[in-house]
């Protein structure tokens, strides 16, 4: 059920991922997970699509993980766009970029944001650092610039996973990367199966009631920021406009998306959802 090649020629796909809080509870562990993303980004690779991830560099994090794949597929036509908030390209040295831009190579490319979402000229703009950026105000808005780059910069968006707690944007990113694709017109795929905020992403939209999920007595109240934002896509859900994550996939497709966390059955649902939404 992979894609034939050059099935997504042309295509980006935004991956949205983040360690998921609900993993042990659901009997998996950061392995589970990051097979279920390796095979993803296989799927949008094999089909001759490009990825875009936001984040961070550091070495233990899904940024050289992705590249780390990009090198199992020999594609050298830098298909993955790794795109940098403003606090987390000012935390590095000019050196530290230059490196981490060198070991990228013909895999892929860095785009440094400033905090409006614009991106920076490499030679002129990018600042040599590091300095930290402490500012809140300052910090929430250059997330959320960054994540209408990436809406805009992309086709459609990939969540699995995701923090409910520790974020430092208006939301949880998985939930507001969610919200901006909606916003704008963008195909979602829900791989809810490892839990986490994309669970609550497909309860409120009601595409799945999340039941499966085993509860637990000891977590957290959900920050309200949190609940404001699931409340905001229940909303959205409830659009006469609103037919689905209009990614391809059938109501009960995108349901099997939403509860399995085995890796090749996300993989070849997300193949068959672009193969339908995207190929020509």
């Amino acid at each position: 059920m992979l894609l034939a090649p050059d099935a997504l020629r042309g295509i980006r796909i935004a991956i949205s991922a983040s360690e998921s809080p609900d993993l042990a509870r659901l009997g998996l562990v950061e392995t589970h997970f990051r097979l279920a993303l390796g095979e993803i980004a296989r799927s949008v690779l094999i089909g001759g699509g490009k990825l875009s991830y936001g984040g961070h560099l550091d070495p233990a994090g899904y940024t050289v993980f992705l590249v780390q794949e990009l090198q199992r597929y020999s594609r050298r036509d830098r298909p993955l766009m790794v795109c940098l908030a403003w606090q987390e390209h000012r935390k590095s040295s000019r050196q530290e970029l230059e490196t981490h831009k060198h070991d990228l190579g013909l895999f892929g490319e860095i785009a440094c944001l400033d905090p409006d979402g614009n991106v920076l000229d490499w030679n002129t703009e990018v600042s040599a650092g590091p300095e930290e950026v402490n500012d809140d105000d300052l910090r929430r808005r250059s997330l959320t610039s960054l994540r209408h780059f990436m809406a805009k910069e992309s086709n459609g968006r990939v969540l699995i996973g995701g923090r409910r707690d520790g974020f430092q944007g208006n939301y949880p990113g998985l939930l507001e990367e969610a919200i901006i694709s909606l916003e704008h017109g963008q195909p979602l795929y829900l791989a809810g199966g490892f839990g986490g905020v994309t669970k609550d992403i497909i309860t409120a939209l009601g595409i799945d009631d999340g039941t499966w999920l085993p509860t637990t007595t000891d977590a957290p109240p959900l920050d309200n920021r949190v609940l404001s934002g699931l409340r905001e896509l229940s909303v959205y859900a409830q659009k006469a406009s609103w037919k689905g994550p209009d990614n391809g996939l059938t109501e009960e497709e995108n349901r099997r998306l939403a509860v399995t966390h085995r890796p090749t059955e996300i993989a070849a649902l997300v193949s068959l959802g672009l193969g339908r939404r995207f190929s020509n």
